[in-house]
Order: structure tokens, then C-alpha cells, then sequence
């Protein structure tokens, strides 16, 4: 129970994968100008990053180890992927059209997000157990979605503000990013698994 309670704090907080290790930062940049996309952003990662971590280390576990086929994780883990991002847009299409054209380009990008096969990949790598695996995965996704919803809240933020010219956007959303990671230094060597 401790090293899940360790898992969880560290990739949310201490190993954030957007602001401390930078993966996904495409969609993080890209979707986090207005917070309702960032929130369904956000639960579109939760629920892809989890499910694609629970499939890809049984799969590793129960088929690509014993017949020997290991060399086949990196495009297994892709075919994973793509499959429950394709789920998620034909779910989301259908109960939400709004959020649907609000995530646009970048829900398919879902697919292409390091992060998403980072986690798929670490997984089966730190030789977590599956509900270790998915916890990591949960974990993990929170923190994405954390960084999301703090880098919407601040860009929503920031368009009232007055900015000197040069500074306007990709600049100072730059430096917003930068300094935000900055931050999560802060939480740096509290915890190790």
C-alpha cells in the first residue's frame, strides 16, 4: 500500500511527466489555451493512458514474453493506442460534439502523445505488477492533467493581461511552461520509489 501511495505522489507531483520530464508537450501547449478543452482533454488522457497501460502490460506479460516476441512491444504498444484513441473520438463524438470540435486536431494526436507510450513503456520496464501498472498509469495521467489545468487556468489568465508586444503568445507561454516546471522542482527528492 505504501509503494502505491509512493507511486501516485511521485508521478503527479516529483516525476511529472509534462513538467519534469517533458513528454506530451505538443498537446500540452496546444490544447491548454481555454480550460473546458483542457478538461476534456484531460479526461481523454486519463482514460486512454490507463486503459492503454492495463492492456499493453498484459499483452507484454502474457503473450509478447512467453513466445518470445518482445521485439514486437513498440508497435504492439502503437496498434494499443491508436485502437482506444479511435474509441475515445467515436465516444466522444457521439456524447459531446462540442468538446469533439473543441479538441479537434489534437484528440487524434492523442495517439502520438510520447507520454501516453512513455507510460505503456516504463510500465512493463520498472517491472510494476499489473495493479502497479495501473496505478503508475492513473498517476501519471493526473499529473498531465494537472499540468493541463494549471497551464488553461493561467493562458485564460494571461489574455487579460497586458503583455508587451514582443512577449505575446508562444513567448510568454513559453516562459509560463518554464517557470511552471520550475515549480514542480520544488517537489524534487521528497519521495523515491
Amino acid at each position: 500500500m505504501e509503494k502505491l501511495l509512493s507511486i501516485i505522489f511521485i508521478y503527479i507531483f516529483v516525476d511529472n511527466f509534462v513538467l519534469q520530464r517533458f513528454f506530451g508537450i505538443c498537446p500540452f501547449l496546444g490544447v491548454s489555451r481555454k480550460m473546458e478543452t483542457a478538461m476534456g482533454m484531460s479526461m481523454a488522457v486519463v482514460f486512454v493512458m490507463t486503459l492503454a497501460t492495463l492492456v499493453t502490460w498484459l499483452i507484454y506479460t502474457f503473450v509478447l514474453t512467453p513466445f518470445n516476441l518482445t521485439y514486437l512491444q513498440i508497435v504492439t504498444f502503437i496498434l494499443v493506442i491508436a485502437s482506444l484513441v479511435q474509441l475515445v473520438e467515436i465516444i466522444l463524438r457521439k456524447i459531446s460534439p462540442t468538446l469533439y470540435q473543441g479538441l479537434g486536431i489534437f484528440l487524434p494526436l492523442i495517439t502520438t502523445n510520447c507520454a501516453v507510450m512513455a507510460v505503456a513503456l516504463l510500465a512493463v520496464r520498472q517491472e510494476f505488477t499489473l495493479v502497479e501498472s495501473v496505478v503508475f498509469a492513473i498517476a501519471a495521467s493526473l499529473g498531465f492533467s494537472l499540468a493541463l489545468i494549471i497551464m488553461s487556468g493561467i493562458r485564460e489568465r494571461l489574455e487579460l493581461a497586458k503583455i508587451p508586444e514582443a512577449l505575446k503568445g508562444s513567448a510568454v507561454t513559453l516562459i509560463t511552461a518554464g517557470i511552471l516546471s520550475l515549480a514542480f522542482l520544488g517537489f524534487r527528492g521528497m519521495l523515491t520509489l
